[in-house]
């Protein structure tokens, strides 16, 4: 956060580097009067003119020009030094400047170069040419200690402001991530909520294709099973209507006072899915090996959608009679495999505007770390395969 003189210093830059030329112009005059008791004083001041004119001047261009600005200032510096001057800070004050601009707009090594070639710009002529004898400390340790003071603040404030700019890219970096990581989960729903509609509307309307087909055959032939199938096919309707419902809720305001709360199908319901099957003619078995235990949602509903699915298929393209559901709980993953004594089958890639039902299982499979098989048994029909991690619960 910048302050008041800050932004003045921003907005206004060339009345700033007018005043401060001005004011160290000054400070340069002051500055050549001040002797060592005991010292020769030359009344000749155009020479001390000059030197500070043509310092102070060229500290217009220090925001441009730093290297060129430091050598003016420094040779200023050190004619005044040979001149017999003594080399305070205020005769100093145009060269500080200078590094303490190069400091900032440059690197740490330009900086320290220059920094040592002013050094002994300024001392070696104070040392070797002063008609006034003025002690060596002066002469030496107080330039040195006075030209360091400004290179070691513009390093500061060099590196605090590169610091800040890291801060500010880490930042953007993060904020840009985050929109990334949201574009992607959206993403991601859209693809759960997308293999929901296809399980939920493939399984219910081939079920209930398959239960209108069996209900118009047999009310020629057996009309008293006809009530109990139209029965049927009205459940099997309202339960696509329920799931179709649940599916979609996720695209609702969070604050839909009537968005439903049920809980996503799962095994439990394995039943109920194999029973809806009865009215279409196929006879489903369903098989356990091992110790059933509970499944996390993300891996019941998986099992669940995957059984569903390949129910649906051979409903739609198998010439089968008979369906098989075995479910084997291993010591680390559920083994289901679906087979039926069909004579023909979906392919396993689709076709151009067929169906996902293969590609869709795979992917359920592989989103909870699962995998999945399906092809022809040499014995004939079609057998689904599918592996599914058996996670630990949370208690």
């Amino acid at each position: 956060m910048s302050i008041p003189w800050q932004r003045y210093a921003d907005d206004h830059v060339r009345t700033v580097d007018t005043m401060t030329a001005a004011l160290l112009f000054a400070a340069f005059l002051f500055g050549s009067e001040v002797q060592v008791p005991g010292a020769h004083r030359d009344d000749s001041v155009l020479p001390t003119i000059a030197l500070a004119a043509a310092s102070c001047t060229a500290l217009f261009w220090q925001r441009s020009h730093p290297r060129t600005v430091v050598t003016v200032t420094a040779l200023a510096a050190a004619c005044a030094g040979a001149l017999g001057h003594l080399l305070t800070p205020l005769l100093l004050g145009p060269v500080m400047l200078a590094l303490f601009r190069l400091a900032i707009d440059t690197d740490r090594r330009t900086t320290r170069l220059f920094f040592f070639a002013t050094l002994f710009a300024v001392v070696i002529p104070a040392f070797a040419v002063d008609p006034n004898d003025h002690p060596w400390p002066l002469k030496t340790l107080g330039p040195a200690a006075w030209l360091v003071l400004p290179v070691a603040t513009g390093s500061t404030v060099r590196m605090k402001e590169a610091y800040l700019e890291a801060v500010q890219a880490r930042a953007e970096y993060a904020e840009r991530s985050r929109e990334d990581e949201a574009r992607h989960r959206v993403a991601e729903e859209r693809m759960r909520i997308a293999r929901e509609l296809h399980d939920v509307v493939a399984h219910h309307l081939a079920l209930a294709n398959a239960q209108a087909g069996t209900a118009a055959h047999l009310a020629r032939t057996h009309p008293e099973q006809v009530q109990r199938i139209l029965t049927d096919l009205a459940g099997t309707t309202s339960s696509a209507l329920r799931e179709m419902k649940s599916t979609v809720a996720v695209l609702r305001q969070g604050d839909d006072p009537d968005a439903p709360l049920a809980p996503s199908p799962g095994l439990a319901q394995l039943a109920d899915l194999t029973d809806a099957f009865g009215g279409t003619g196929l006879t489903v078995r369903v098989g356990t090996e091992g110790s059933p235990r509970p499944l996390t949602p993300g891996v019941d509903l998986t099992a669940y959608r995957i059984v569903q699915e390949a129910l649906t298929n051979v409903a739609k393209h198998a010439a089968a009679k008979d369906v098989c559901v075995h479910l084997h709980y291993g010591d680390d993953q559920l083994t289901i495999t679906v087979t039926d004594d069909g004579t023909s089958v979906a392919p396993a890639e689709p076709a151009p505007g067929h169906g996902f039902g293969l590609i869709g299982m795979r992917e359920r499979a592989r989103s909870v770390g699962g995998a999945l098989q399906a092809g022809h048994r040499p014995t004939g029909g079609f057998e689904v395969t599918t592996r599914l991690p058996l996670y630990p619960i949370a208690p």
